[in-house]
């Protein structure tokens, strides 16, 4: 395994050519004011995970069109019962990963937040199980996700995706024992660019931690990407050749490097140097153009796996550092 894209000097000042859609703005305002229309009605039922220092709730929302989508709820032993608010992580899947087990992500909750772990549509049959059927048709595409209804900004997966993340933060901001001011977005891959696209769609997240991130800068990605996802593209442009323009239209409204641009929430990213899956170049399309402060960790050795439990530790004090700036710890 050898670095195939640009040197790191060159990482450190690349900028994205995407020009942003004329109508970005209204287009999300509108999307996400259809899904305000819908009552979020979520719910937390307790389960039995079989852990002793987590309690575990299997929660439900309103997401894009009214969708139920699925999520776990994991808090620290006894918050319910305890005094003061909680931090708040949402975490948002790699692709084809949902929600798992209601014992496999709880990480967040053992650090003393309130963690919500949440399903992507349609996805969670790969490497992590997934509870949320994605009930909207599409045109033509190719195997996997990243082409459905990618010839029209309004049948894009996406927009479905970026819609129920945001209303993923509603529902744990709606839980009583949460600080809604105090909520933290992240994810690796597919979750890192969701956590991204949240954190320019809400503005109003305390933290946003956006690990090896996908979804950023597509016209580079599929130039030096050498595997799926995006490669998906490759192969759908490679049989629709009259699409291109139409197709990389349509992507620039979702693509995490352009939204990054919105952000204002203080953000740690990674990147590996190695990552042939989401290339180098990709992250740091994201990294250098997002809006506010921001701090980046690099793993030079690395493929997509990343920084993994070297990044968690990172992370872990990179957040406790936010939180204490709002002059409290994690539990109140």
């Amino acid at each position: 395994m050898t670095q195939v894209d640009l040197p790191l000097a060159e990482l450190r000042t690349y900028r994205h050519a995407v020009v942003p859609p004329p109508d970005l703005a209204e287009f999300w305002q509108q999307t996400l004011t259809e899904a305000a229309a819908q009552d979020l009605a979520p719910t937390f039922e307790r389960v039995e995970s079989g852990l002793v220092t987590v309690e575990t709730y299997d929660v439900a929302f309103s997401g894009f069109g009214g969708d139920r989508i699925r999520a776990w709820l994991h808090l620290p032993a006894g918050a319910v019962r305890g005094e003061g608010r909680l931090a708040g992580v949402v975490q948002f899947q790699g692709y084809n990963g949902g929600r798992g087990l209601c014992h496999d992500y709880t990480f967040w909750a053992a650090a003393g937040y309130a963690h919500l772990v949440v399903d992507t549509r349609g996805q969670g049959s790969g490497w992590a199980v997934g509870d949320t059927a994605d009930r909207v048709g599409a045109g033509p595409s190719q195997p996997g996700f990243l082409t459905r209804g990618v010839q029209d900004p309004l049948d894009y997966f996406y927009r479905r995706v970026y819609t129920d993340a945001v209303r993923a933060v509603e529902t744990l901001r709606s839980h009583p024992v949460v600080d809604p001011a105090r909520i933290c977005v992240t994810g690796g891959s597919q979750g890192g660019g969701i956590s991204l696209a949240v954190a320019a769609l809400t503005r109003d997240v305390m933290a946003v931690m956006p690990d090896v991130p996908f979804l950023c800068d597509f016209p580079r990605a599929v130039q030096v990407a050498l595997t799926d996802p995006y490669t998906e593209l490759v192969r759908f442009l490679k049989s629709h050749r009259d699409q291109v323009s139409a197709v990389f239209g349509t992507l620039a409204y979702f693509d995490a490097a352009v939204l990054a641009e919105l952000a204002t929430a203080p953000a740690l990213f990674s990147v590996a140097l190695m990552d042939q899956t989401c290339p180098p170049s990709t992250v740091y399309a994201a990294y250098n153009a997002y809006g506010g402060p921001k701090e980046i960790t690099v793993y030079e050795y690395n493929d997509h796996e990343g920084g993994e439990g070297f990044q968690r530790d990172r992370q872990l004090g990179w957040l406790a550092a936010r939180v204490a700036e709002s002059g409290e710890a994690p539990g109140g």
